[in-house]
């Protein structure tokens, strides 16, 4: 069983910025929140950025340069600073967390960006 509490999602004008926030927490002390992923209506999730515990970041190439991962290892939490915010970026963002091999998603966050 893993907790996610996921923030900093919501609604913002084209060229603004917004900062997500992940925390997962469980049981299990090997639970560990590695990525973002989005959902657009209609599409299959995709891949946003991931993260290792040292810090290895991986980006898809659409969104080099105007999105930032981070994490907080003694928080357990991961960070994604999305900046020059486009139409095309509005879908539900999702946290996902491992722990060993055993994938698990966060609740989702709503990012809406009007033209």
């Amino acid at each position: 069983q893993v907790q996610f509490v996921e923030s900093g999602g919501g609604l913002v004008q084209s060229g603004g910025s917004l900062r997500l926030s992940c925390a997962a927490s469980g049981s299990s002390f090997s639970i560990t929140p590695v990525g973002w992923y989005r959902q657009a209506p209609g599409k299959q999730r995709e891949l946003v950025a991931s993260i290792t515990s040292g810090g290895i970041t991986n980006y898809i190439d659409s969104l080099k340069g105007r999105f930032t991962i981070s994490r907080d290892n003694a928080k357990n939490a991961v960070y994604l600073q999305m900046n020059s915010l486009k139409p095309e970026d509005t879908a539900v963002y999702f946290c996902k967390a491992l722990d060993r091999t055993v994938i698990y998603w966060g609740q989702g966050t709503q990012v809406t960006v009007s033209s």
